[in-house]
């Protein structure tokens, strides 16, 4: 009998957090891996598979993909599928596994936004990338103004009932927008459980009536980008190192939005951090997952040591209302 060639670590879940979703049945770990960079088909497998691994063996269960994640897009999809094949499909009933669908990814009338036709195919094709029957969450990724809502939603219900996701949720949708869309999945049947919105210490929009939002309805909410592309780690602290993936990939920080007021205000936070026996990248994870109405708190990785870091995050979520105040007076809020 051959062995595995992965065993996961046997307490993996003796020191996570898992989070109820809103009102649903959904349980997800308080922080996530996302595998929108470092993942495509110009990463390398091996490097990805570490990755997984590790953030399993520290009991992250839920893996966050999306249509277009690599480059080329697809790729990241491709690449989840190959390390589930090789180490993970013993475990498929421990995970859950989330994709999307909402941004350019074929030619043609169909292959964006918000269409049945677009959502439903979309879907389709990331199964067959990852070599899986369901995905345990499917997302539409972003409102289309074109399309009526009816439809898009209606889409995200068909897609549950005919077996191929088991739960739905939205992402980067405005207040009233998450109000109507989740009013019409209840009137469906399939309700919505989880928003995906972009929140951290230097992008606070989500606190203009958002969070409220999904307070009021029931809604979980999986926080991306918790560290702003990285400016809330040590890594930008004196700037955009030369030799950085930032300086030449434009899709992550670009120069103009690491100002000196941003700099200071890192630096100061840092010191906070430290001042708390954090790194700061632990803070701002603790920081967001603060908030009832943050389920998870869904990290990007370019290696396994970063893993580790966001998860001693749980070592530490207390804030006390003098370190509240003093990061709303560094933060200028």
């Amino acid at each position: 009998m051959t062995r595995p060639t992965y065993l996961p670590a046997a307490d993996r879940y003796d020191t996570m957090t898992y989070q109820r979703s809103g009102r649903s049945g959904l349980r997800l770990p308080a922080i996530s891996l996302g595998l929108w960079h470092n993942f495509g088909g110009v990463d390398r497998l091996e490097q990805a598979r570490a990755m997984l691994q590790r953030a399993f063996d520290l009991g992250i269960t839920h893996f966050d993909l999306a249509n277009n994640y690599g480059p080329p897009p697809g790729s990241a999809e491709d690449t989840f599928g190959q390390v589930l094949a090789q180490d993970l499909r013993p475990y498929r009933d421990e995970l859950i596994i989330s994709t999307k669908a909402g941004y350019d990814m074929w030619a043609g009338p169909y292959g964006n936004w918000g269409s049945r036709k677009y959502l439903v195919a979309s879907l389709d094709q990331s199964l067959r990338r990852m070599g899986l029957e369901y995905v345990d969450l499917f997302y539409h990724h972003r409102p289309d103004p074109e399309t009526p809502l009816e439809e898009t939603m209606g889409a995200l219900d068909h897609i549950v009932r005919s077996g191929r996701a088991l739960y739905v949720g939205i992402s980067n949708y405005g207040p009233e927008e998450t109000r109507e869309a989740a009013r019409i999945l209840r009137e469906l049947g399939t309700p919505c459980v989880i928003h995906q919105p972009s929140y951290s210490m230097l992008n606070r929009r989500v606190e203009g009536g958002l969070l409220d939002t999904l307070r009021e309805e029931g809604i979980g909410s999986i926080v991306f980008s918790p560290l702003q592309q990285g400016l809330l780690t040590d890594k930008y602290l004196r700037g955009i190192p030369e030799d950085s993936r930032a300086a030449a990939d434009g899709r992550f920080l670009r120069p103009e939005h690491v100002t000196d007021a941003v700099l200071q205000q890192t630096r100061a936070l840092d010191t906070l951090a430290a001042e708390r026996g954090q790194t700061l990248a632990q803070m701002a994870l603790a920081w967001v997952l603060r908030r009832p109405e943050v389920t998870s708190a869904l990290i990007g990785a370019s290696r396994p040591q970063q893993i580790d870091d966001a998860v001693g995050a749980l070592h530490n979520r207390h804030f006390s209302d003098a370190e509240l105040g003093r990061i709303e007076a560094i933060l200028g809020a």
